[in-house]
Formats: structure tokens, C-alpha cells, sequence
């Protein structure tokens, strides 16, 4: 079922997406070297290789141009195959026997390799990937296998994977499979593709790891800026396409780090009619558009689009509260696994609130450009909508994290369902994680509309800086901070619900417009910033931040630290910041200078600046700076540092393993003594089970059934009698879109603890390497930190104990599939 549901949204947009599966122009030998110039010195919080190029006036129609790139570092299979002594000065590697080189070009990029042989006689292939192995991918890709023989054209040799060449490319790869005699590579590097666009919009502050946060998210973006639209993975996986919710992040994240409005007006216009048969994503369509508005004033552009936007917002209001068909909400387990149960209750209350958002921001967007009589209808619409909500009994009962998050972010909570929403969704920092960085944009936005900075800038650490501290130079479609205790640095990540993880998604890359938006403050109040308010937030933990905010009008500038009590402020012609607020820090203020004048003190508070200077809540607000540069300096009585803050802990209720790898399949003895399942034991699709009393049932989705006659092994598991010979197992359905991951739901009664223990044989070793997931059954809420078990060919139990119903998700990560054999009940030991 889930294949003919992924096929039936991709199939159309294999046909609709420019370039997608065509041939290009033959020969297709790249794009033109990029015309930028070379402006500066790189920012080392930045993996963007080119990012002090700047090209004079890029736009919208540019076409791509490319740049090569050598690796940073390699590593050889066999130091005598390979003479490396010319590579770093002359790019000349002579090899004289078989073997790998492995190539690290530091940051993942979007690209393909090539080199240079008047001499190659040897049989080789070459591989790319976003991780430290050689790529595999879904089926239905062009080569889902990321390895292949190079093309050969004169004396280039060429890794050509796909129409388009480009791969999301970290590590490359040299495979000499046989060797014949002495020959010589010259000139090994990697294509890179790239749109021509500029950092106009910058970020740092007192934390290095969110500055790199923010460049990382923008250089995800600008990885994915294709010839004529966004683009939604750099990885040719057969949905290499523009995906119309994915790009209303992706837009928000490039005009706050790039101000490319015009092609941000350019993909708005591509998607809107592209709503991939997702029912959120046509409002996503609908908040692109005022986020486009609001930030470029281009009024005329909304007046266009009103009418379609309308269909869209209509639509949601006719099936508001009907459970309609939602097809997908996220990838986190308590939004329905993708597209495995997406209209699950949870999805369905947060359809709702988005819905009742999307009516009240598009009212608020009729406002500003004078259609009083559909701010009026659509405003109404969501208050009439969010009333009825609350006249249902214990409406917020029900409400997970990312139902609540939407609510919030509707601006129509009151601050006690607010305080609701906090203590029950949001103070576990396990769980106010959700899977998909694309979501996390909204909790997170939820967060600032609650004022919990501390805990925002927490999310975010554990969110994109877990990335980042895995080893990605990109961000990643999914994620969860314990992949980082199971998984070296750049190791293959876990494969799921979302079929073969793509680790560059610039679906991930909303926190760049969250930090340049809620922590460094700049937000429009008006469209095109016409007028705009400047109010940083700097949770516990930061002293200083600063950056700019791209406009039509020109750059606005800010610069707070609140160590040294300067403030720097850079408002542009055109504009006037009607708020803005300098950070104190928890200090008490004694005098306020501006460009080197006094203009306010603790002992004499009247005078020209008075009207318009307010200490409250922490801030030195003023208002209405008309065009203008400003320096602000805070005198202090006493200066106090900022108190060192300890994160909240990680709790999971299940946090103890073992891993059995010495039973084997002789389990009698040591496991089953409650009950068991020997998954397909007795005959493909009928296992030999006997479930304990508190077990009422043992359901499997997604697997895919295996039952072999083998020669007798002790690590086959067993039957009761001591019978052998038969094996039996459930496997993931890899590579089958969606199917890399399958589910155990044990039913239990009563909330007594218990011991199960997972038995996993790779029968015929594959180096099969599984990732396990525990959930709580009603709440779908993460449970455990994952797990990885890995070198199971002689078989390994994972044991663990726990109470009530779960669900056990298990996840291939390399192999042919991830394969479970049994399971065992056992009493608490």
C-alpha cells in the first residue's frame, strides 16, 4: 500500500518538474566557471567553500555555473597502490595496484567527480556520498547504487549518475576493482554547481555554535537553488523535485540570508498550483506568500495570487473538523510516520490549528494591503473556529506537541492555554524534539510566542547543533540527538519512514529566519519593512549577537553586546524602526548615551529623549529612528555575568540495554521463559508463538516475510522441542520507497515491568546494521535512546524491560534489509 501511495505522488512530479529524468542538452559537459569575484576571507563558522565570492547582480534567471573543488583529506586501502607524493601540489596520483582511496572534501556539496588519464587501463568504479560509505538509495533512482564506472570523454573520466551529474557529494571515492599496470590520475576534483546569490543577510552572536547554525542552514538552502526553482534534496533518489511545503521554509530561510526575492517570487509562482496532494502543504503555500509579502511590500504580487490563495484557505474551512485525507504531516512517529498513518488524531488537531493560523495571518495580510472586507471574513473565520475549539470539552486534552505548537502559533491561545501547552508538551527535552528539523521550525516558533527562549535555544542546540556535532555540514531530513551515542562522526545514518535519509534537506533550514527573526529581533511590522521593530532575545545564556537583515529598501543592521553596552543600529532610507529594544541583561541602567551623547540617566530622566526612551522588562526601548545610523552606549551601576544555566536532562523510561551476542539461538535456557514469537518459524507467514497473559497481541506492519530450510547452525533459533532447520525472520523491504523501517506493537495490560528480549540474525551475513526505536504505544512518544546492533551474524539479542503497550520501530541502516527473528518474555531478572 505505502508503494502505490509514494508512486502515486511522485509519478506526476516526475512529469511536472523541470529537468527531472530528462535528458539534458547532449553533450552536457557542466556549467560555465562562476563569474564571482573573490571578496574577503572565508568565515570559518561557514561551510560554504565560495562563500567570499560575490557575484556583481545575480538574479533570478541566472543559469547555474560551477567550480571545482580538491579533497581536504583521503585515506588508502593499500599504501603501496598508491603514490599520493604529487597530489597535494600537483593533483597527480600514480596508482600501481588495486585498492580504494577515500576522499574527504570537507562539506557536503552539490556535485560530481571527474579526472584526467592518457593511461588508464584498469578496471574501476568511483562512488560519492553525504556520508562516510559509498550511497545506496530507493529504488526507482537513476542508479541507486552511488557506484559506478566513470564515463569516459577524451581523457576526462567522469562519474555520471543522473541526467543532471549532481549528488549531494562529502566523500568521494577511487575503486580500483583490477589492476593491469601502472597508470596515472591527474587532476581528481569535484564539480560543484551553484546558483549565483550573495550573503546579503548575516548572523553571529556570543555562541559559535548558533552562528554556525545559521550559516549551515543557509548554505543547505543555497545547495538546493536550482536553475529555475527550489529544490528539495541534493541526493537523486527519485524525489528530487520541488516539494511546495519544504520550500516555504526554505524561501523564509533565503530572504533573511540572501534576499533573493526575485526568486523567491519566482518558485512562489512555480508551487502555486503544486500542492504535492498534501493537504498542510497548500497552506504552507498560502504563509509563503505573506512571509514574501511582508518582507519585499510587493502588494501587487498578493493582489495576483488572492484568488488562489482563497481557494486554498476556502478548502481548509470546508473540511475543518471533518478528519479529512492529510496524506502527510512530518515524519515524527506522533504525526503518523510520514505517509504511514498521517491522519492520525495528532495530525489532525494540528491540521486544524494551521489551518485557523493560516486564515488569521492571510486576514492580517488583507489588512496591510487594504481588502477590509477579506480580513474581516478570514479573521473571522479563525477566531469562529478557534471558539468553537475551546467549547469542546477538555479541547487541550488531546493536544501533543506539534497540535500545540500550531495552536500556539495561531496568536489566539490565552496565556493559561498557554501555560497548559508548556507544562505538558514542551519541558521534556526528549520529546519537544520532533524527528523532522521542518517541524521543529514550529516548536520552536511556538517556544518564542510562550517568551521560553532558554529552552527554544536549547531545542535548537539539541536539534541542529546534534547535526552539527555528528559531522554535518548540511542539515538532515530527520534526526534524533541519541543517533550521536550510537554513531561515529559521519557514520550511515539510520534509514526509516522517509525512506534513505537525506543528510543536505533544506526542509531543515528554518532556524536561519528563526535566529535572524527572534534572537538578533528584526521583523517587518509593515510590508517591504516599510516599518519594522528590532527586539533581540537572548535567552540565558548570550551576551552578544548581531547581523543583518537583506530589504529592498537596503540592509538593517544590528549590533547588541551586552558586555561592553554598545548597541549599533543601521536603518536604511525608506524605513523607520518603531521598536526597538537593547538588551541589559539583567543589569540596572545608569546612563544611556547616543553617538557619544548623554541622553538619559537614572538621576535626571527628562529631556529631548525622554518621550521616547522606556527601561522595562529588562530593555532600553526607544521608537521611531528614522534613516540613520545609531550608536547607543549602556553605562551600568554594576555589571553581573550571566548565570550559567544546565540544560534540562535527558529522561528516557527505558535507558538500560543489553546486548546478547554469546546465546545465540539456543535461547531455552536463558529467554522465553513468559512466552515468545519465532517470526515465520513454522512456514512463510505463520510464526510459532506463545504469548504471556499480559501479551494480548503481537502486530507487524511493514515487513516482509522470510522462511528458509538451512543446514543445521546454532544461530538459527530453535524450537521449543529443541527441533532445527527451519529459520524464519521478518525483514524491512529495502529498497522499496518508505520500507526501510517495519513495526512490532506489542499490546500489554497493566503497567507492570516486564522484559522482552529482540533476537536479530543476519542468517546470511550481509553486514546487516539496524537502528531501534522505542515509543510508547498511546502516546507515540520516544521512549528510549536509540539503539544499534550490528556485527549479528552469529545473532545478538537486545534486552531491555519495560511497562505497557510499546512499539518497537526497527530501521535498516546498511545491509540488504534489517532482519528480527524472535522475540522473548521474560519476568524482570
Amino acid at each position: 500500500m505505502l508503494k502505490e501511495l509514494l508512486l502515486s505522488f511522485i509519478l506526476p512530479f516526475i512529469i511536472l518538474s523541470p529537468g527531472y529524468g530528462q535528458s539534458l542538452p547532449a553533450p552536457f559537459d557542466g556549467y560555465p566557471p562562476i563569474s564571482a569575484k573573490k571578496n574577503g576571507t572565508i568565515n570559518p563558522l561557514s561551510p560554504d567553500p565560495i562563500m567570499n565570492y560575490t557575484w556583481p547582480h545575480p538574479t533570478a534567471t541566472d543559469d547555474l555555473e560551477s567550480y571545482p573543488l580538491q579533497p581536504l583529506s583521503w585515506v588508502v586501502s593499500n599504501t603501496a597502490s598508491f603514490d599520493m607524493g604529487d597530489f597535494t601540489k600537483k593533483g597527480d596520483i600514480v596508482i600501481n595496484g588495486p585498492g580504494v582511496i577515500r576522499f574527504d572534501f570537507g562539506q557536503t556539496n552539490a556535485g560530481w567527480l571527474e579526472f584526467e588519464s592518457d593511461d588508464l587501463t584498469d578496471s574501476i568504479t568511483m562512488s560519492i556520498s553525504e556520508y562516510n560509505e559509498p550511497a545506496i538509495v530507493m529504488s526507482g533512482a537513476v542508479n541507486r547504487i552511488k557506484t559506478q564506472p566513470p564515463i569516459k570523454h577524451g581523457q576526462t573520466y567522469r562519474l555520471e549518475l543522473n541526467p543532471e551529474f549532481y549528488e549531494g557529494v562529502r566523500f568521494g571515492w577511487i575503486n580500483v576493482v583490477s589492476h593491469r599496470q601502472t597508470w596515472h590520475m591527474k587532476n581528481f576534483r569535484l564539480v560543484c554547481q551553484t546558483k549565483p546569490v550573495n550573503y546579503q543577510g548575516s548572523f553571529s552572536c556570543s555562541d559559535p555554535e548558533l552562528t554556525r547554525i545559521w550559516y549551515t542552514g543557509a548554505y543547505t538552502v543555497k545547495l538546493n537553488l536550482l536553475k529555475s526553482y527550489f529544490g528539495a534534496i541534493l541526493m537523486e533518489r527519485t524525489d528530487r523535485f520541488s516539494w511546495t511545503g519544504d520550500a516555504y521554509v526554505a524561501q523564509a530561510a533565503s530572504m533573511v540570508a540572501f534576499g533573493n526575492y526575485d526568486f523567491v517570487k519566482a518558485n512562489i509562482d512555480y508551487t502555486s498550483r503544486l500542492d504535492n496532494g498534501i493537504a498542510s502543504y497548500a497552506l504552507y503555500w498560502v504563509l509563503a506568500l505573506i512571509d514574501y509579502v511582508n518582507y519585499t511590500g510587493d502588494v501587487d504580487f498578493a493582489r495576483k495570487y488572492i484568488d488562489n490563495a482563497r481557494a486554498k484557505l476556502d478548502s481548509a474551512y470546508v473540511h475543518f473538523g471533518k478528519s479529512p485525507k492529510l496524506e502527510f504531516y512530518g515524519w515524527d512517529e506522533r504525526l503518523g510516520a510520514g505517509f504511514e498513518n498521517a491522519n492520525i488524531t495528532e495530525s489532525q488537531y494540528a491540521y486544524s490549528m494551521l489551518s485557523i493560523r493560516a486564515w488569521g495571518d492571510f486576514g492580517g495580510l488583507m489588512t496591510r494591503i487594504g481588502r477590509a472586507d477579506l480580513a474581516k471574513k478570514y479573521i473571522g473565520y479563525a477566531a469562529q473556529k478557534m471558539e468553537e475549539e475551546r467549547k469542546k470539552k477538555g479541547w487541550q486534552d488531546d493536544f501533543g506537541l506539534h497540535a500545540a505548537a500550531d495552536a500556539i502559533n495561531t496568536g489566539l491561545t490565552t496565556s493559561a492555554e498557554e501555560t497548559l501547552f508548556y507544562e505538558r508538551n514542551f519541558t521534556d527535552r526528549v520529546n519537544r524534539v520532533s524527528y523532522s528539523p521542518f517541524n521543529e521550525y514550529f516548536i520552536i516558533g511556538a517556544m518564542a510566542k510562550l517568551q521560553k527562549y532558554g529552552d527554544a535555544v536549547s531545542a535548537i542546540k539539541d536539534c541542529w547543533g546534534g547535526q552539527l556535532r555528528y559531522g554535518g555540514t548540511t542539515f538532515f531530513e530527520v534526526y534524533r540527538p541519541s543517533w550521536n551515542t550510537i554513531l561515529g562522526k559521519n557514520d550511515a545514518p539510520p534509514n526509516c519512514q522517509c525512506t534513505y535519509t537525506s543528510l543536505t534537506h533544506p526542509w531543515s533550514a528554518g532556524v536561519v529566519k528563526w535566529l535572524s527573526e527572534e534572537m538578533l529581533g528584526i521583523k517587518p511590522l509593515e510590508p517591504g519593512f516599510r516599518t519594522f521593530e528590532i527586539i533581540p532575545h537572548l535567552a540565558d545564556t548570550i551576551t552578544a549577537v548581531s547581523g543583518t537583515t537583506p530589504t529592498l529598501r537596503g540592509p538593517i543592521s544590528a549590533d547588541f553586546d551586552v558586555r561592553s553596552g554598545l548597541t549599533t543600529l543601521v536603518i536604511p532610507a525608506g524605513t523607520m524602526a518603531k521598536r526597538v529594544a537593547i538588551p541589559l541583561g539583567g543589569n540596572s541602567v545608569k546612563s544611556l548615551f547616543l553617538n557619544g551623547k548623554s541622553i538619559w540617566d537614572d538621576k535626571k530622566s527628562t529631556g529631548a529623549f525622554h518621550d521616547v526612551i522606556l527601561l522595562k522588562d529588562g530593555y532600553v526601548y526607544v521608537k521611531d529612528l528614522v534613516p540613520g545610523k545609531y550608536q547607543y552606549k549602556v553605562i551600568y551601576n554594576v555589571f553581573h555575568e550571566p548565570k550559567q544555566v544546565t540544560d534540562a536532562p535527558w529522561h528516557y523510561p527505558v535507558d538500560a540495554f543489553i546486548q546478547d551476542s554469546l546465546t545465540s539461538g539456543t535461547w531455552k535456557d536463558s529467554y522465553g521463559k513468559e512466552g515468545f514469537v519465532l517470526f515465520n518459524q513454522l512456514e512463510k507467514g505463520k510464526h510459532l508463538q506463545k504469548l504471556p497473559e499480559y501479551v494480548s497481541s503481537v502486530i507487524l506492519r511493514n515487513e516482509a516475510n522470510v522462511h528458509l530450510d538451512l543446514p543445521a547452525d546454532n544461530n538459527v533459533l530453535t524450537e521449543p522441542s529443541g527441533k532445527t532447520g527451519s529459520f524464519g525472520s521478518v525483514i524491512t523491504q529495502d529498497p522499496v520507497p518508505l520500507l526501510e523501517t517495519m513495526t512490532i506493537d506489542l499490546k500489554v495490560t497493566g503497567s507492570q515491568l516486564h522484559q522482552v528480549a529482540v533476537y536479530f540474525l543476519d542468517w546470511d551475513n550481509q553486514g546487516r546494521r539496524s537502528e531501534i526505536e522505542l515509543f510508547d504505544a498511546k502516546t507515540l512518544q520516544l521512549i528510549a535512546p536509540v539503539q544499534l546492533v550490528k556485527n549479528y551474524k552469529n545473532g545478538k539479542y537486545l534486552v531491555f524491560n519495560y511497562s505497557g503497550s510499546i512499539r518497537i520501530r526497527v530501521n535498516q541502516v546498511r545491509g540488504p534489509n534489517a532482519a528480527v527473528s524472535g522475540l522473548f518474555f521474560d519476568q524482570i531478572k
